[in-house]
């Protein structure tokens, strides 16, 4: 049996971009194995440990104490307790708690070398990506606010020395950096911060030292969707920086998720690597069908199925009593009053156990499908509505029932000068338009809108279609249209669990990007 390809996983978050390499089988055994993840939050510890430990029971009849434990049957300690061997395992490949690249760097180099020594002659990958908070659009908008502030002095701006630093001792054969679009035009003072890290990459040893040295390996930088338009001794040009961003929409992902991927290939390897294959578009009711049906909860005052129900009508019906109500609006106005009067107010408010039909509608997810379901837990992981107010509610329903007539259109869902005044919430900026999809619902015969950390904020951007349910996404739903597995577990509470599945890579993309590396790598 040819030995796995070994993987150093940084920045892991809960595990995106792991889980679509360790997925990868070959001859039925695995193609990579994860030597080591690195991650500091201990939420996201706490998931990526165990989904070390699910790997480690692969094949294994103890894999039904896993199901038992997501599920709510079995205890955390019984787990350990039943598993002392695997979940040893398991901490091993997570370094037993949450570490963080910098502070830490001392015992990561140690255990690093000492893994080259012990798999000497193997060959190895490295994949993650610095934090994106200093890079994104949002986070740079946030910074300038800041009395002060300067990008130089921004430690965030350099964690991807850190991957330099793992590059240099490992010195692998492949490496695989994510980011966000937002790292193309970041600057520190006048100068881009992009070319400086390409040209980082190139000769990481270069990099670390400070100095010219012919140590360590060098890289060609590649594209993953377009090839490059020249060869230099060591390095590929392209025409434009963007020819490094994936518009995940393309394949097979359901959500407009656009980032950049760079691919290093060692100068010793002269195979010249594939791109991504484009996939049929995947909307987002296709991804979403065979889930539970959900009402959202009142977060104030009682909550029941009847005070929910009563809350809904009476928003709607504020809306079409509307004396200045345009008359452009009172079609949705009446289609608001129509579904609340129509609700049943026995809605779930937590997950149930799967029936046994398939999620998709047609064959265009059939390979997503697959992927998504494989090993099926015993009941829906991590979906279970949060609350809203009552006013909220009242704009998830015009939002949806808008989109409901309008989605196929030019406007597929209300902006802030679209609401009915009723509707609009007591925001100082509501009217300046700098904020004109603050609710923003998710669009049936389209993929979804990106998933991102915004979602643990309130769920405003990310309202559910259907108007009969009235909420935002759950945790289950967002990591459905991120494509992780339904038995992929996210520990921690529910807002915590929403920033690990928006930091994450989606996993169908990065098995993907797997398969192109095992193709370099001869495997």
């Amino acid at each position: 049996m040819i030995k796995p390809i070994n993987i150093i996983d940084l920045f892991a978050g809960p595990g995106g971009l792991g889980e679509g390499f360790s997925s990868l089988r070959k001859d039925g055994h695995p193609a990579f194995k994860i030597r080591m993840s690195v991650e500091k939050e201990e939420s996201a510890h706490q998931t990526l440990t165990l989904r070390a430990l699910y790997r480690e029971l692969h094949g294994n009849r103890s894999k039904r104490l896993y199901h038992d434990y997501v599920a709510g049957e079995l205890s955390r300690q019984d787990l350990l307790e039943r598993l002392p061997e695997e979940w040893r395992q398991a901490n091993e490949e997570t370094l037993g708690q949450p570490t963080t690249l910098g502070p830490d760097n001392e015992k990561i180099h140690k255990k690093l070398r000492q893994m080259k020594t012990r798999h000497h002659g193997e060959p190895w990958i490295v994949i993650g990506g610095p934090p994106c908070q200093a890079y994104s659009l949002v986070g740079r908008a946030r910074n300038k606010g800041i009395e002060g502030y300067k990008a130089e002095n921004d430690h965030r701006h350099f964690l991807y020395q850190e991957y330099l630093e793992v590059l240099n001792i490992v010195q692998p054969d492949v490496f695989v950096m994510e980011n966000v679009k937002g790292i193309l035009t970041a600057k520190v003072g006048d100068e881009r911060l992009f070319p400086k890290i390409r040209r980082d990459l190139e000769h990481p040893a270069v990099a670390v030292t400070g100095r010219h040295t012919t140590a360590g390996k060098r890289y060609k930088i590649y594209s993953f969707v377009e090839t490059p338009d020249s060869h230099t001794l060591f390095a590929s040009e392209y025409s434009s920086d963007t020819s490094f961003i994936i518009r995940a929409e393309l394949f097979g992902i359901p959500q407009t998720r656009h980032r950049v991927i760079l691919l290093g290939v060692s100068e010793e390897i002269s195979t010249e690597p594939m791109q991504l294959q484009r996939s049929p578009v995947v909307l987002i009711e296709e991804v979403l069908s065979g889930l539970p049906t959900l009402r959202s909860k009142l977060s104030k005052g009682k909550d029941s199925p009847e005070s929910w129900t009563s809350e809904i009508l009476q928003q709607a019906e504020k809306v079409l009593k509307d004396s200045k109500l345009p008359k452009a609006l009172r079609c949705v106005a009446e289609a608001m009053v129509e579904v609340a009067r129509n609700l049943k107010a026995n809605a779930p408010t937590v997950g149930r156990r799967y029936r046994p039909t398939a999620i998709s509608e047609g064959k265009r997810t059939a390979a997503l499908e697959q992927w998504l379901m494989e090993d099926k837990p015993k009941a829906v992981l991590n979906h279970e509505s949060r609350g809203h107010i009552p006013s909220d509610l009242g704009r998830y329903l015009f939002s949806s029932c808008w989109s409901e007539m309008f989605g196929a259109g030019d406007n597929p869902f209300p902006k802030s000068f679209d609401y009915p005044r009723v509707l609009r919430p007591n925001h100082a900026n509501w009217e300046s338009g700098k904020f004109a999809d603050r609710f923003r619902v998710q669009v049936k015969g389209r993929p979804a809108t990106t998933i991102t950390s915004h979602i643990s904020k309130d769920g405003h951007y990310f309202i559910h279609f259907d108007p009969r349910q009235c909420r935002s996404l759950t945790v289950r739903e967002a990591a459905r249209i991120q494509t992780f597995p339904d038995n992929y577990f996210f520990e921690g509470n529910r807002t915590e669990q929403y920033v690990q599945v928006g930091n994450a890579v989606p996993p169908y993309l990065a098995n993907q990007i797997a398969r192109i590396v095992t193709k370099l790598l001869g495997v």
